[in-house]
């Protein structure tokens, strides 16, 4: 009889988690934040498969690693959301219970099954006001982080991050925010370590407009988003009209030589002068 092969369960659970963290690297990284108006998506993407996704009303979904095992987890987490709005209400739906059953999920495969999904997640939720969005991030050993106001997944992630934490606000607008996510993103990979430029066709970007009623989720797409990787031109400084110029002065013609008719008028002023002195 053969006997088994024996490994420990540290090295097991290490295993997976080097396999996992390979996979979830080799992909291309997307970034979250909140900016003014809601919640801000943008995944470096060359294909038309969908990064960016809607869970439910207020909620959004954004992964990186092998597509169809996070596209499993997004259907997963949209027919929970519809399940549970339509047996209590729609305000029962939060992001912080929608990250929850992706975290018990991912903590049953990557401790139940021989191969753990190489994937990481995050759903964010927008509130009323900047302070009050949430984004949740969960790893593909089911860890579950709140991360405030910025956050970055995929290859690299410690480095866009840093750089999107050094110049974020909340008062950040929407063209504001787009280029500097899309210049973290650039930021890293190109050669020699020098930055990358971006194009709007290899980036899927959406939006939770916290603006909206009902459904808050919409995709910045064409022109739209062309706009706003161009940065406004600082306006030109006001000028002051120049004064007007003087008034031309009006030339006077020159005296006319005098004709026929002006020479009998002098002769008439001749002959009374003389009369006027005999």
């Amino acid at each position: 009889m053969a006997m088994q092969f024996y490994a420990s369960p540290e090295q097991i659970m290490r295993d997976r988690s080097e396999h996992a963290r390979k996979g979830i690297s080799r992909g291309r990284s997307a970034v979250v934040l909140t900016y003014e108006g809601g919640v801000l998506f943008v995944a470096e993407n060359l294909t038309s498969l969908r990064k960016v996704s809607e869970i439910y009303d207020r909620i959004g979904f954004a992964a990186v690693g092998r597509y169809n095992e996070f596209e499993n987890l997004r259907r997963a987490g949209v027919r929970k959301a519809d399940l549970d709005g339509y047996s209590y209400d729609r305000r029962d739906v939060t992001g912080r219970a929608i990250a929850n059953a992706y975290a018990h999920a991912l903590g049953a495969i990557f401790t139940e099954q021989v191969k753990a999904y190489e994937v990481e997640i995050c759903v964010a939720e927008v509130g009323t006001t900047p302070e009050s969005d949430e984004i949740y991030r969960i790893t593909y050993d089911g860890s579950v982080q709140d991360e405030p106001g910025v956050m970055a997944m995929g290859g690299q992630a410690e480095a866009i991050s840093g750089a999107l934490k050094e110049a974020h606000r909340i008062d950040l607008s929407l063209g504001e925010a787009v280029r500097l996510a899309v210049k973290a993103l650039g930021s890293v990979g190109g050669e020699g370590g020098q930055p990358r430029t971006l194009g709007a066709e290899q980036l899927e970007v959406a939006v939770l407009d916290r603006s909206r009623t009902g459904r808050t989720f919409r995709r910045v797409i064409g022109v739209a988003l062309t706009s706003l990787l161009t940065e406004e031109p600082p306006a030109a400084p006001v000028t002051e009209s120049p004064s007007e110029p003087p008034p031309a002065v009006e030339k006077k013609a020159p005296p006319q030589s005098a004709g026929s008719d002006d020479l009998e008028i002098l002769d008439d002023l001749d002959e009374a002068e003389g009369d006027a002195k005999e």
